[in-house]
């Protein structure tokens, strides 16, 4: 377990979670391992098989505190959520963007070129410090085909040419993304993105990471009173958190993927930390979980100059202002959307 900010992350299978008067407790095996005032909490998210009483269930909803539900290996199942909030207007403006192909396709365009961006900035800062002529060729390499992605974006006319050509410079960029793992490569190489499931440990980890960003994106869309499963990138499907996905794209390199190697270049996860699966699937044990949460919210309270609004945030506060940018857009308030680069 792990209160980190205002979130609690339990990440222990089978523990228990109920209501105590003001106080969330949390027991495995009867034994109780951790208490919190309820009211120090603003979102408690389950790892795995965790239970929660009905009575705390009902007092989050009440409240409006998140509860979040992700398989053991990070995967986004369930939210419990209260009475629906929010400006109903902004809403309704956001449906209709949503509805409109040319409004939609703007802010899909920025919403990829902020992400091809970001990934290329990871490439070159990488490139700078390589120590290898061939990773550093190939990282370069790689570098100027995300610029000539970015350069297509401008030529995209619809949302399907658009979506290809994001789907063509995420190839570039995970070709080249073993050239940035300075430890145990081979054990740490990435085949290519695959994820359901995932099929070696890189994979699994980013996973992990990816799905940890979802959750922090769509708090950021409902906080501002969007609707977190209307967006304009991503297809709309049932479940689907289509704007968080959309708003999770430009942090990805920066939030996520830089954490990944990070963790594996410093050994502090290393390959002791995965479990294998029937069927060739690796994830995250408990122990690597617990290191890679307490890892990403770490980086979260690092401070950062956003270009933007020219002032030291936290990065952990990137989604929340981009989701109000993006807000500002639909009310009218801005004339384009704005993507988080990061220098």
């Amino acid at each position: 377990m792990h209160q980190l900010l205002n979130t609690l992350y339990v990440t222990t299978e089978n523990s228990f979670l109920r209501l105590d008067h003001e106080t969330l407790k949390v027991s495995v095996e009867r034994e109780t391992k951790l208490q919190v005032p309820l009211h120090h909490l603003g979102g408690v998210v389950c790892f795995g098989d965790v239970m929660v009483s009905p009575a705390l269930m009902r007092r989050c909803g009440e409240d409006g505190r998140s509860l979040v539900l992700l398989d053991r290996n990070g995967r986004f199942k369930a939210r419990l959520e209260g009475p629906v909030s929010g400006n109903v207007l902004l809403r309704r403006a956001q449906h209709e963007w949503s509805s409109d192909a040319e409004k939609s396709l703007g802010i899909a365009k920025k919403l990829v070129a902020g992400k091809i961006q970001n990934s290329r900035q990871v490439l070159m800062r990488a490139a700078r410090e390589a120590v290898d002529a061939e990773d550093e060729e190939a990282l370069r390499d790689g570098a100027t085909a995300l610029a000539d992605s970015l350069s297509r974006i401008r030529r995209c006319d619809d949302i399907d040419r658009l979506r290809g050509n994001e789907g063509e410079s995420a190839r570039a960029y995970f070709n080249c993304f073993d050239r940035m793992v300075l430890e145990d490569r081979e054990s740490f190489r990435l085949d290519g993105r695959n994820r359901r499931p995932p099929l070696d440990p890189m994979n699994a980890l980013l996973s992990f990471l990816y799905s940890m960003l979802t959750n922090d994106c769509v708090g950021a869309a409902e906080g501002v009173g969007l609707d977190p499963q209307v967006g304009f990138l991503h297809v709309l499907r049932p479940g689907r958190p289509a704007l968080a996905l959309d708003l999770m794209e430009e942090l990805r390199a920066v939030l996520a993927d830089r954490l990944a190697l990070t963790l594996v270049n410093r050994r502090q996860i290393t390959t002791a930390h995965f479990d294998d699966r029937p069927g060739g699937a690796i994830y995250l044990g408990e122990e690597g979980r617990k290191c890679v949460v307490v890892a990403y919210q770490t980086r979260k309270q690092e401070e950062i100059l956003h270009p933007l609004l020219e002032q030291k945030i936290p990065l952990g506060l990137i989604p929340h202002i981009q989701a109000r940018l993006l807000a500002r857009v639909l009310r009218g308030d801005m004339e384009d959307y704005v993507p988080f680069l990061q220098r």
